[in-house]
């Protein structure tokens, strides 16, 4: 029997060592991922921290069709995290990698280790812009249109590479 395939946005972020470089990095690691086929991506952002502390982020949206279930889609992100050095010293450290499910299909997931629409996605210009960039017209499940919150993110500082 085939798998079902799925529509999900990854949020891609960086901002130690050559963050650009991870960033690019992390879209050719996706490019293989199992069971996966990246379809398209967004333009490099660079973005000041928001909650977090350390350099400028290099931030991108990857979305990918893929057969694999949420939870082991998750486990190969961590996968690429840990290959690019991420570690997780405290909440919002500054990281080499970061990869986040933003969307999961139309899917709504809540476990201990994953949640999806991405808790933050509304509220964080560095998702939601690129979000936009590749789908202006998509719908956040459980939270209506995108583009009904940039207004909210338009303070937050953003700059296309």
């Amino acid at each position: 029997m085939m798998a079902s395939r799925v529509t999900a946005y990854i949020g891609i972020g960086a901002n130690l060592g050559d963050a650009r470089a991870q960033v690019e990095q992390a879209l050719d690691s996706l490019k293989r991922l199992p069971q996966s086929r990246l379809t398209t991506q967004s333009s490099l952002f660079a973005t000041a921290p928001v909650d977090a502390v350390g350099d400028d982020f290099i931030n991108a949206v990857a979305c990918l069709e893929t057969e694999l279930p949420a939870q082991a889609l998750l486990e190969q992100l961590q996968a690429l995290e840990l290959a690019a050095g991420r570690e997780r010293p405290f909440r919002n450290a500054p990281r080499t990698l970061d990869l986040d499910i933003l969307l999961y299909g139309e899917q709504l997931i809540d476990t201990p280790s994953l949640t999806v629409p991405h808790p933050r996605l509304t509220q964080r210009a560095f998702v939601l812009i690129p979000l936009l960039q590749l789908d202006p017209f998509i719908v956040i499940p459980g939270a209506g249109s995108a583009h009904q919150f940039a207004p909210r993110v338009a303070g937050q500082g953003i700059r296309k590479l």
